[in-house]
């Protein structure tokens, strides 16, 4: 069986609570706040499936605490959805990158590629 065979059920369910727990892994003022530091080039999404700094230096303490605040929600739904699927966490978060967060970036916007590389959108 491919990987990717493999890992579409964890990027199904992923995907499933991803909408469903949106308000509890993005509130609102948190979102805000990281969404305005992603537009900065501040902020961006790492290939594990969470949020990293591309400019730590220029991250001021509310936007530390958000992003502290929404990967603490995207853990707890990695969690729900390796145990769901028998895989790890760091796998359910990686698949969410790959089938979730990838499809969801905008022009302007920072990812980590294959590499570890911070590449602009």
């Amino acid at each position: 069986m491919t990987f990717n065979k493999l890992m579409a059920p964890v990027a199904a369910v992923v995907a499933s609570l991803a909408v469903a727990g949106v308000a509890q892994a993005e509130p609102a003022a948190a979102k805000a706040a990281v969404d305005a530091a992603k537009a900065q080039g501040i902020v961006g999404e790492q290939s594990d499936g969470f949020l990293g700094f591309v400019n730590a230096g220029a991250a001021s303490a509310e936007v530390r605490a958000a992003v502290s605040e929404i990967n603490a929600g995207r853990r707890q739904l990695y969690a729900q959805a390796a145990t769901q699927n028998g895989v790890s966490p760091a796998a359910a978060g990686a698949s969410a990158f790959r089938t979730v967060v990838q499809g969801r970036l905008r022009p302007g916007d920072f990812y980590q590629n294959a590499g570890g590389a911070w590449v602009k959108k």
